[in-house]
């Protein structure tokens, strides 16, 4: 299986991955970030395909092809989104199945960008990390794995957000390992 990543920011979910022995061909970045040089550190190729707009006239279509294309370069199998900040729906129907993302709560609940604030909001006292199927619809495919995380008195976005990251970067990787060898 090939397989590649997604990422967009701090690279620490790759980093993770990268240390859970996950051989990865290639990873794909939406801009300029740090990720791309773990990338590079890890001797994995590295595609930029920058995203150029964050407003209404944003292509979502046509930049999920410029992704699909950057991956069937390497002849990718499996995807990986780790940290990705662009939603491309478009890129499941040439991968179904097989893009795995991981989301800061216990999907279904407090789906979206503002999960861990959401949750907050809400008032639960637990929340969590769920790994999952992408979907062309968001955060809404089939879960693989979850865990929770209990949310503390006084707790921040940011405080919360940390705790659930940990969990992120010790389950994702794991999970990734049982797909790969469940579908190989």
């Amino acid at each position: 299986m090939r397989v590649g990543a997604l990422a967009s920011g701090t690279g620490t979910i790759l980093e993770a991955v990268l240390a859970a022995g996950i051989p990865l061909d290639v990873v794909v970045a939406d801009r300029h970030c740090r990720a791309l040089e773990i990338a590079e550190e890890h001797d994995v190729p590295s595609v930029l395909v920058e995203r150029r707009s964050f407003g209404a006239a944003f292509d979502r279509d046509a930049y999920s092809d410029e992704v699909v294309a950057a991956l069937a370069k390497f002849d990718v199998d499996v995807v990986v989104m780790a940290g990705f900040g662009t939603v491309i729906p478009r890129a499941v129907t040439s991968f179904p199945g097989r893009m795995l993302n991981t989301h800061p709560a216990l999907l279904p609940s407090f789906k979206g960008w503002h999960a861990v604030g959401d949750a907050l909001a809400y008032g639960v006292k637990v929340t969590g990390c769920t790994v999952h199927i992408v979907t062309e619809e968001m955060d809404v495919g089939p879960i693989l794995a979850q865990e929770a995380v209990a949310v503390l008195d006084g707790d921040t976005d940011e405080t919360l957000h940390d705790r659930i990251k940990d969990v992120e970067r010790r389950l994702f990787p794991a999970t990734i390992k049982r797909f790969l060898e469940e579908i190989g």
